[in-house]
């Protein structure tokens, strides 16, 4: 297939790309490169892609030097102009969309980056898919959509009709925005509500990066709600076999949806949304146990009250894509942290973050 990537420098962007690429599939990456966290580390992830800080310019199409199936062009999705010379120039079978203003905090103190990617850049995606009648577009959506919902297992037929930041509120729009321009004009929409991805290349604004490097410079880490937290903390492997799933099976109306009682997950049009998390709940300071076991460090913990925007726990109910595209995730919370802090230690070494990032890619 010829596969749109946006987002493609971001941590699930990054891997996915890679699994497409080495798959086989004609692969076009676009990322607006923001500083949202430290930009060295998304050049470091394109440099694993083959594509070089130096060579990059705005809306320059880059071929990369390790995969010739492999394309970038540095672009914003709230361009619509640029966005749909790429478009219509590429001739995409499928798109998946993991260009977002991300974070549940910045969120609070950052609201309009919200509205401007996750709302215009949105909707600019799907117009190009409209334009240029896409087989099928997958979204990332955020497990944070279900908000005050206390329910657990989280299940993509509860309501998630009451968020506690604006970042879910702009990822539960997508999903609806979706649903409107899948009856509109017929096109297979699929949503992803992730739960606490991690792994390797992971964000810098994620627990267990944060933790990780804390731990290591024996510095103390915040622990919210006084460790009273719980996580679906999923392994990046176990996310992209999902997106992977997904992308080859394009969403289908669902015969059996009944106006009277409507299932929110799927449609009589072809939509549907799905969660994608490991299945189970892990405490927080349990996940905190695991990051000591493997860098051999007690944790200094700083305990703190709730954070505004965040909720207390989240869990995956995964029956719906177990059930139809036969998902089943494998790594285990130890196995998963093992992977990261020996992913950290051999990337960072004794250096610190940004120093390391910054020789790890060639100028």
């Amino acid at each position: 297939m010829k596969v749109l990537v946006t987002g493609s420098a971001g941590f699930i962007g990054f891997h996915l790309v890679n699994f497409l690429i080495n798959r086989g599939d004609e692969v076009t990456g676009i990322d607006n490169i923001n500083d949202y966290y430290d930009v060295n580390l998304k050049y470091g992830r394109l440099k694993e892609t083959g594509i070089l800080l130096k060579d990059i310019e705005y809306g320059k199409t880059l071929r990369s030097l390790k995969y010739p199936n492999y394309q970038f062009i540095k672009v914003d999705i709230t361009d619509h102009e640029e966005l749909k010379q790429i478009f219509k120039i590429n001739d995409f079978d499928a798109v998946c969309n993991l260009a977002a203003q991300a974070g549940v905090r910045y969120s609070l103190t950052n609201p309009k980056a919200y509205l401007d990617s996750n709302i215009i850049g949105f909707l600019n995606i799907l117009e190009c898919c409209r334009m240029n009648k896409i087989k099928h577009l997958v979204y990332a959506s955020s497990s944070s959509v279900y908000g005050l919902n206390e329910e657990m297992p989280f299940s993509v037929s509860h309501s998630a009709n009451h968020p506690v930041s604006i970042y879910a509120a702009s990822k539960k729009s997508n999903e609806l925005m979706a649903h409107a321009y899948s009856h509109l004009f017929n096109i297979p929409t699929t949503g992803l509500r992730f739960f606490t991805v991690y792994g390797p290349w992971g964000r810098p604004d994620m627990a267990l990066f944060i933790f990780t490097k804390g731990i290591l410079e024996n510095k103390a880490i915040d622990v919210y709600n006084q460790g009273n937290m719980k996580r679906d903390f999923t392994y990046i492997d176990d996310i992209i076999d999902g997106i992977i799933k997904v992308i080859d099976n394009p969403a289908k109306s669902d015969p059996n949806w009944n106006g009277l009682k409507p299932e929110s997950s799927t449609s009589k049009v072809p939509y549907r949304v799905f969660n994608i998390g490991r299945g189970q709940s892990v405490n927080l300071i349990d996940f905190i146990t695991q990051i000591e076991e493997n860098t051999g460090i007690f944790a200094q913990k700083n305990f703190l009250p709730l954070q505004s925007g965040d909720v207390i726990e989240t869990w995956a109910d995964i029956e719906s894509i177990k059930n139809q595209l036969n998902y089943n995730p494998k790594v285990s919370v130890p196995e998963g942290v093992k992977k990261f802090v020996k992913w950290y230690k051999e990337f960072y070494g004794n250096h610190n973050a940004s120093t390391a990032l910054k020789e790890a890619i060639v100028y």
